[in-house]
């Protein structure tokens, strides 16, 4: 017969499930953590009822740092480098709440408490992260007879109530209207090296990801048809060039050719010989440019791929001496694409092309955003045409 406790708040229970043959004495499997009598109950005539039917099995005492670690080396197997990384950042966090328990003992209350704890310190879609790497350890573990019940089932991520301001600021994705691109790209020409300048270009005349533009290399221009090749996109672990790795497209959709509009080849021709001529003064002098063929290379080691880092640190002076937003990003430029693309007439479709994009709820925001502006301007001047008509 099941002994059920209470401690605190909380319900345990506490249930004979055989005899260690090496002693002679019986053993017993205490759990606690339950809200309510009841279910510390049920679960604990579960128990018993395993054990009288021969069903029971001893859960693990692996610790959750232990297995997670476990988990991750096997999860890393099958997916992108930059994903495993993320997932392991993700572990950092979990382990500051469960590291050190044993993997049987971690509550679904445990766990819902931790996710309404987490919901105060980071954002909405951190979380997010942060939950579905647990759902995958647990279930894991579930799946390998570590625990019995997975505590990560029925817990949900509590979206905080937004405020005013925050509706507000993320009604519209943020970009640069036509004039501020000017300002910008113009700031940047004046400012900085040239091939700053040409990556900015190529960003805001494309809309390519910045991933995607850091693992260019040259051989995917055609100065000849005017486009641009699309394969990979470039990670660089903990930030280091020397550490790149080229990897598949985010989609399938990802990959893709782009036309390309001829000043920008005019300036990335002018970039690619500024390059050669970099690289054979470098050789002159018997000094190392490792050539891997990227379009734009880092200033620190040569002929490694640019850091990410590098150009979000750039844009962010380059919008200060603009006297733009500076929480604009790269991606922002990306946005800034997709709306002077729609405010020229460009269908939906052929932007989401460009783009990469199989089906983005962002781009169409800022495309009916622009087009709804744009279809009230042409009402407007039509207005405007016909006001003296009914007159007549």
């Amino acid at each position: 017969m099941a002994y059920l406790r209470k401690r605190g708040n909380t319900w345990s229970y506490t249930v004979d499930i055989g005899v260690d043959p090496a002693t002679g004495k019986r053993k017993q499997k205490t759990r606690g953590g339950f809200k309510t009598k009841k279910e510390a109950a049920l679960e604990a005539a579960s128990v018993e009822r395993d054990v009288a039917n021969n069903e029971y099995y001893a859960e693990s005492d692996i610790t959750f740092s232990a297995f997670a670690l476990e988990w991750h080396a096997e999860y890393s197997l099958a997916v992108k480098v930059s994903t495993a990384d993320l997932r392991l950042r993700m572990l950092g966090i979990l382990n500051q709440y469960f590291g050190a328990s044993k993997m049987r003992n971690i509550t679904r209350k445990q766990y819902q408490d931790t996710l309404n704890t987490l919901c105060q310190k980071y954002s909405y879609n951190t979380v997010g992260i942060i939950h579905s790497t647990a759902r995958l350890i647990f279930k894991r573990a579930a799946e390998y007879d570590v625990i019995r019940t997975d505590p990560t089932e029925h817990c949900r991520i509590m979206r905080k109530k937004k405020t005013v301001e925050e509706i507000e600021d993320e009604r519209m994705p943020k970009y640069m209207e036509k004039e501020e691109l000017a300002r910008f790209l113009q700031t940047i020409k004046q400012n900085f090296d040239h091939q700053d300048f040409v990556l900015f270009y190529l960003l805001a005349y494309t809309g390519m990801r910045i991933g995607e533009a850091t693992a260019l290399k040259w051989d995917d221009i055609s100065f000849d048809d005017q486009t641009i090749s699309i394969t990979k996109t470039c990670y660089l672990p903990k930030n280091k060039s020397m550490n790149f790795e080229l990897l598949t497209p985010k989609t399938v959709a990802s990959r893709r050719e782009i036309a390309v509009y001829q000043d920008v080849l005019i300036e990335l021709n002018t970039h690619k010989a500024n390059q050669d001529s970099l690289v054979a003064t470098l050789n002159k002098h018997g000094d190392v440019y490792k050539d891997h063929g990227f379009v734009f290379t880092s200033y620190k080691n040569l002929g490694y791929p640019y850091n990410k880092a590098t150009v979000e640190s750039r844009m962010k002076r380059a919008l200060e001496l603009s006297n733009l937003n500076r929480r604009l990003s790269p991606h922002s430029l990306r946005h800034t694409h997709t709306s002077l693309l729609a405010e020229a007439g460009v269908g939906l479709t052929e932007i989401m092309d460009r783009l990469g994009h199989e089906d983005d709820s962002i781009t169409k925001r800022i495309y009916l955003h622009v087009t709804k502006t744009k279809k009230a301007e042409a009402s407007q001047r039509f207005a405007e045409l016909m006001n003296n008509v009914v007159k007549m």
